[in-house]
């Protein structure tokens, strides 16, 4: 543990350190993709269905393990599980690098999800097992900081990558980082377990099949028709899937997700809200970087340049925003910024076209993104005090989960309507579908601005009002 003074041991320097650098990389890999998919798509000659999978292949395999990644920690030794996950988020991108077609690659991305579902949770329950309550804000604040510094550079990286060399290499980049950590990690890292639940096997099997018939009805409506059988069945079969998985989880002893969380307002409508904002987000990045390859003709390392307003605006105001929650009021950011997201996202479906000037986009991404960052430490903020101090751990692995699917939501919603309005063929019919998805990106805000409106204002002596946030829904990106 650390010092009388205050200062970190060398084994907490090292637990941090490579703690922070495996979020670096799982952020950075994130963000690189999304700068690449118009290079992706040229170069394996992908439909816009199957672009969207190479995004929500990973936030769907990371959304329905990210609740057992912990638990195995807990069980089998987190150092253990930790490096295992960096083991196959590696092997992963190596695969991702190596993939002959897009259908290899979306596969290879989903076992990318399944690893960063180990190492992420794990990251920071490492930090909090060695850093006693007094260091751990110092030592969160410093992982995050590397977090932001990804989201800050995650576009123009992945844009110089895949100008410069090929986008294969946004993939290699990962392997000796991966392999260092693993190794480092090994030797400098002290193992822990937990109090040893039994994984709820029943429970993940069911959300998943269900968020993925779900899913699949999305993304196949407008290729197999939104009144075919496949699209009805899917949809049905995700639906019955989702009931029953919430039936189980009131019936199982040990529940991923308690169901008695969500009688709960704050819960509830903070929860909503967070998942909105998310939706919003993905919906918004999937087709903006695409948008200044097709349309204006600039290569990836141009189009990350231009999407940096979003990601500056984000790491600057984000250390601001979560000081000011705690002045202002948790509801009143997340409505007012998801109000600024709504704001931000119409303002760019009416002036987007063939022709618009970036002069006319860029208020509106720094009002986006300072939107999303307002909401998204308000939303966190909330969820953990909506519950007794004891349940904060399962709130924050039900946070993490609902915003990735939030972004799996957002991104297959934005890709339906742009298939049903627009396409690749020509500047025009691209700039009239992104239009469109973002006029359903800024209905996705403001139905969260809805949500946040049903949370409960602040009250003097509320319950969980002084609740930290927990270390486990700490991460943004």
């Amino acid at each position: 543990m650390g010092t009388e003074s205050g200062r970190m041991t060398s084994k907490q320097v090292w637990t941090l350190g490579l703690a922070s650098l495996a979020s670096f990389m799982m952020a950075l890999d994130s963000l690189v993709v999304t700068t690449s998919l118009s290079t992706i798509r040229a170069d394996l000659t992908a439909s816009v269905e199957q672009l969207e999978w190479v995004v929500n292949a990973y936030n769907l395999t990371f959304a329905v393990l990210l609740l057992n990644g912990a638990a195995l920690g807990d069980r089998f030794g987190r150092r253990r599980v930790f490096t295992t996950g960096l083991a196959l988020f590696t092997v992963a991108s190596a695969a991702c690098a190596l993939a002959p077609d897009i259908v290899f690659l979306i596969i290879a991305r989903a076992f990318q999800g399944a690893g960063a579902a180990m190492v992420l949770p794990l990251s920071l329950t490492l930090i909090s097992a060695i850093f006693p309550p007094h260091q751990r804000g110092r030592a969160m604040g410093l992982y995050l900081g590397l977090t932001g510094l990804a989201a800050f550079s995650g576009p123009f990286v992945g844009g110089a990558i895949a100008e410069g060399l090929t986008w294969q290499w946004i993939f290699w980049l990962n392997l000796p980082i991966g392999v260092v950590a693993i190794l480092l990690t090994t030797r400098r890292v002290d193992e822990s377990t937990g109090p040893n639940g039994k994984l709820d096997l029943g429970g993940l099997g069911l959300v998943t099949a269900g968020a993925f018939g779900l899913i699949w009805a999305l993304v196949r409506g407008n290729a197999a028709g939104w009144g075919s059988a496949e699209v009805i069945g899917s949809a049905v079969l995700g639906a019955v899937l989702v009931i029953a998985f919430v039936l189980y989880e009131n019936r199982t002893s040990q529940p991923m997700v308690p169901m008695g969380l969500f009688t709960l307002r704050a819960f509830v409508a903070a929860n909503s809200a967070n998942l909105l904002v998310f939706a919003s987000l993905y919906g918004t990045m999937f087709f903006l970087a695409q948008y200044f390859q097709v349309v204006w003709g600039h290569g990836p390392l141009v189009a990350g340049l231009l999407v940096m307003p979003w990601t500056g605006t984000l790491m600057v105001c984000a250390p601001i925003a979560g000081r000011l929650v705690d002045r202002v009021g948790e509801r009143r950011f997340v409505v007012g910024g998801l109000f600024l997201q709504a704001v931000s996202t119409a303002w760019i479906a009416f002036v987007i076209d063939a022709h618009t000037s970036y002069l006319d986009i860029v208020p509106a991404l720094v009002i986006g993104s300072a939107g999303t960052t307002m909401a998204m430490p308000a939303a966190q903020k909330a969820v953990v005090g909506a519950v007794l101090p004891g349940q904060i751990g399962q709130a924050s692995g039900v946070f993490m989960m609902l915003r990735m699917f939030g972004g799996v939501f957002g991104t297959s919603v934005s890709v339906a309507v742009f298939g049903a309005v627009g396409g690749y063929a020509t500047a025009e019919a691209f700039s009239e579908g992104f239009s469109a998805s973002m006029t359903a990106v800024a209905v996705l805000a403001f139905v969260g601005t809805l949500a946040g409106l049903a949370m409960p204002g602040r009250r003097r002596g509320q319950r969980g009002g002084g609740h930290p946030v927990a270390p486990e829904v700490a991460s943004t990106v």
